[in-house]
């Protein structure tokens, strides 16, 4: 009897521990289904610029140098002492301004010998002709022999020859006395002076002659660059001057200095060699760039763009817009929908700060400048200008903080809604443990 009491309280208590457990389970269905779904996150704000359709000349970029048309080193041509130097050292010198000055003395003793010389010559020519004129009445009378006449003859033309020797000689002493002063051949900018004043210079032109400083030219200036031979066979072939000697328009050509941001010194191609280099595919070519400041150098770095095709409607973008996958370029356009939409494009040169983009996208259309988004991901488009630096770093900073608050936005809920199943599900064992 007593082990069917036991059973029969023992099944009663097992009834009513289960039914405390539904209860409890029920309960906290209920809160589940009472509490609010969580919310989905907003979309990220990215900054968005429509692109920008300008009319632009087609054209490729090449580095180069700058070198001077004229280059001369400033010889004495005369032997002496330097007796003044006046170079303006890294300065501006105009052709014929005197920079050197070598002692003359010398050289004026031997202008005035040979100038005596000259007219000693030029007495004794004169004697000579007075002494044929009588040999020449005298002959026709029989007075002096033939003989007489025929010396007569010979030595007047000896002595009309010293004359012109002697006045060869006295231009050479003239020419050499004029050596002695040493002036600029070229116009430009001149070196430091290589010879100090009391120095003694030769002047043989054997290749000794002593080296007193250098001057280049600086206006204009030439540009050499080398192009590829893709260029070459497509547009500079068919510029080349013709057989004929029909002289063909110039190819325009803008050249930048590495401190230039654009290319704003403005020239013309003069120069296209006769040889394509086979170790690098390329030929030599020369352009013609003013440079009335004197600001340009030769031996600076230069960039040079050849203009290679008439001027059309290009679409250009911010070079920060692109991006790179497996070597090839794209951007993420915005549609209708606000979903960034992958587009593999082609890209040009540089035109004022953008990037040209011959292929790839049209006129009116939308990219995203900056942001992590990935492709067919909803955005929150921002618009800004295609070019404001100082707005798209602006909003560079805002938009991951946005994109902070968005994602953070749904975290209250979900942590209500864990607080609340933890204390439904400690409810629950603390009953089963009571029990």
């Amino acid at each position: 009897m007593r082990r069917k009491i036991r059973i029969v309280v023992m099944a009663g208590a097992i009834a009513a521990i289960g039914g405390i457990a539904i209860a409890a389970r029920d309960a906290r269905d209920e809160d589940d289904a009472a509490a609010p779904p969580a919310s989905t996150p907003a979309p990220p704000q990215v900054p968005v610029a429509e692109v920008v359709t300008r009319t632009v000349a087609p054209s490729a970029e090449y580095t180069g140098f700058l070198a001077a048309p004229k280059t001369v080193e400033l010889r004495s041509r005369v032997g002496g002492a330097v007796d003044a130097v006046s170079v303006p050292e890294g300065s501006l010198v105009r052709k014929g301004q005197l920079l050197f000055q070598i002692d003359s003395r010398p050289f004026q003793v031997m202008l005035d010998t040979a100038t005596a010389q000259l007219r000693q010559a030029e007495v004794l020519a004169s004697q000579a002709q007075a002494d044929f004129d009588r040999a020449e009445r005298l002959i026709a009378t029989g007075a002096v022999s033939r003989k007489s006449y025929d010396d007569a003859v010979s030595a007047r033309s000896a002595r009309q020859a010293q004359v012109q020797a002697a006045k060869a000689a006295v231009a050479a002493a003239r020419l050499d006395l004029s050596f002695t002063r040493v002036t600029a051949p070229i116009g430009g900018r001149v070196d430091r002076v290589l010879v100090t004043e009391g120095n003694l210079v030769s002047g043989s032109g054997a290749g000794g002659a002593t080296l007193l400083t250098r001057i280049v030219s600086i206006d204009p200036l030439h540009v050499y660059f080398d192009i590829d031979e893709a260029t070459y066979l497509n547009i500079l072939s068919r510029a080349r001057p013709g057989a004929d000697g029909d002289n063909k328009a110039p190819l325009p050509v803008q050249v930048g200095l590495t401190t230039d941001k654009d290319f704003p010194h403005k020239g013309v191609l003069d120069f296209v060699g006769n040889t394509i280099d086979r170790t690098t595919g390329t030929i030599r070519a020369r352009a013609v760039v003013p440079n009335p400041d004197g600001r340009m150098a030769p031996g600076l770095f230069a960039r040079a763009r050849l203009s290679t095709g008439a001027p059309r409607q290009a679409v250009l973008i911010d070079d920060q817009a692109v991006g790179t996958d497996q070597g090839r370029n794209y951007v993420l356009v915005v549609d209708e929908n606000s979903h960034a939409q992958y587009r593999p494009i082609e890209l040009g040169p540089l035109v004022d700060g953008l990037r040209v983009v011959n292929r790839g996208l049209q006129a009116g259309e939308k990219v995203v400048l900056k942001g992590l988004v990935r492709p067919g991901m909803a955005v929150s488009p921002r618009m800004v200008p295609m070019q404001a630096p100082a707005a798209l770093d602006a909003g560079a900073a805002n938009a991951p903080k946005a994109a902070a608050s968005a994602s953070a936005a749904p975290v209250a809920p979900a942590k209500a809604e864990g607080a609340r199943r933890a204390k439904a599900d400690g409810t629950a064992g603390s009953v089963e443990a009571r029990t």
